[in-house]
């Protein structure tokens, strides 16, 4: 038997092979997370994991919203792929950003999204660390990765109305001048997870520890081996997956038809199927949060100001930017398209079992945009949130900020920041947590 497990198991006990680390998920008859010594059942609880989604230019102006209706909660067209997912809800109204109204323009609306912090203009490059990195650097050294930040458009690095558009391109921040580097190509987001060496090696990641879960095998009950085989069979799946993109050519930018090009080539950021690229990512998601080999990341499913087309949708006649200044019904299928990647990642997240609550309940899954509408209105923000938060949030609610005095985005940061047990007393422009 490995030496390894010879010890009582803890969270950062890790399965390893030749130039991989592959974290585990959460197994009931293993001692402990952490690295604590072995405590009673009660303090052996999973964490809380914290996803942001983010898709820029806002939604459809009259299909965006949720109320309660004989003891109901109904919601917008907007919000049709994941009206199942109600119970695990909340639709949060009013909640802003009062630094972003002053540039009025994607950039400026942006940059700050996940701080509150005022952003420098003339081009320079100033923001504010964002909620995600804030919980990287306070708990990130307890996971292999410290914050897993996942893109499906390039960055775009010009000047729009005096603002940089690096601000457009990115939510998560590490520092106020520096945007967190984001990972647009899976196969090297996969191997962030699983590999201590990103270089492609000889082995799939599966082959190089097949010998470590076979020992791991024997120490654990048989509902966790049963799991123990679902995980590693989801890992292989999305392997293969990535496997078959990469023989199709690359899943962002340019991939030719021809042995030789007959035309100019296409200019950057439109990707070759951004469906099956967007679906890639989310399972990454997963298998980061599943495995704990992070428990924060991010997901810019696209620009503000985006230059996407839907082909997919057959909406590929106006990039996103400018069909997000009409609410047509062709706008509406898109709003659609993105939503349905949370709703993925959070029915995912539902089937896996962490003692007597699921990954989901364990989570708090939050999608926004920097603007309710194409209209560049951010007087109040679109945000739904998904996930119990570690039974600690109170799902199914509708809660109204509109025409409140305190209704800083910043408050909900704060509360998230006490559900993954850090507790400030500010963050951004906000001195008091929201009730959720």
């Amino acid at each position: 038997m490995s030496q390894r497990f010879a010890q009582p198991f803890s969270r950062r006990t890790m399965l390893r092979g030749v130039g991989v680390t592959m974290m585990l998920p959460w197994f009931e008859s293993l001692s402990s997370w952490g690295n604590e010594p072995v405590r009673a059942a009660s303090s052996n609880e999973p964490p809380v994991r914290v996803a942001v989604l983010f898709s820029g230019n806002g939604y459809h102006g009259r299909e965006w919203w949720a109320k309660q209706e004989d003891g109901q909660m109904k919601l917008g067209r907007v919000l049709d792929p994941i009206a199942d997912l109600k119970d695990q809800m909340l639709f949060i109204k009013g909640l802003y950003n009062a630094e972003a109204l002053k540039g009025n323009i994607h950039s400026s609306q942006t940059g700050n999204l996940l701080s509150g912090a005022p952003l420098a203009s003339g081009g320079e490059i100033r923001s504010g660390t964002s909620i995600d990195q804030w919980i990287a650097q306070h708990q990130g050294n307890q996971t292999k990765v410290p914050s897993l930040v996942l893109g499906c458009e390039k960055s775009n690095p010009s000047v729009h109305k005096n603002y940089s558009m690096l601000y457009s391109s990115h939510i998560s921040w590490s520092s106020p001048t520096t945007p967190t580097p984001l990972e647009l190509y899976p196969a090297l987001a996969f191997d962030r997870l699983f590999k201590d060496d990103v270089q492609k090696g000889d082995k799939s990641v599966l082959d190089a520890v097949l010998a470590d879960a076979t020992d791991l095998r024997r120490k654990v009950s048989a509902r966790d081996q049963r799991k123990l085989d679902e995980y590693l069979d989801s890992v292989r799946e999305v392997e293969v997956r990535i496997e078959k993109a990469g023989e199709k050519g690359e899943l962002q930018g340019w991939r030719p038809t021809l042995d030789k090009p007959n035309m100019d080539r296409p200019a950057d950021g439109i990707p070759q199927n951004i469906a099956e690229h967007m679906r890639l990512m989310c399972d990454i998601l997963v298998l980061g949060f599943q495995t704990d080999t992070t428990r924060v990341a991010t997901l810019k499913l696209n620009n503000d100001h985006s230059s996407l087309r839907f082909p997919h949708l057959n909406v590929d006649y106006m990039i996103h930017h400018l069909l997000s200044h009409s609410d047509t019904e062709d706008w509406l299928k898109v709003n659609q398209f993105f939503i349905e990647q949370l709703g993925y990642i959070a029915r995912k997240l539902a089937t896996i079992q962490e003692g007597d609550r699921t990954l989901l309940d364990n989570s708090m899954l939050m999608l926004c945009s920097s603007m309710m509408s194409g209209s560049h209105d951010a007087t109040q923000l679109p945000v739904v949130m998904l996930g119990k938060g570690g039974g600690k949030i109170q799902t199914g609610r509708i809660l109204d900020y509109m025409g409140q005095e305190n209704r800083q985005m910043c408050r909900l940061y704060l509360s998230m920041l006490d559900k993954v047990g850090i507790h400030q007393d500010r963050f951004g422009d906000a001195a008091e947590p929201l009730d959720i």
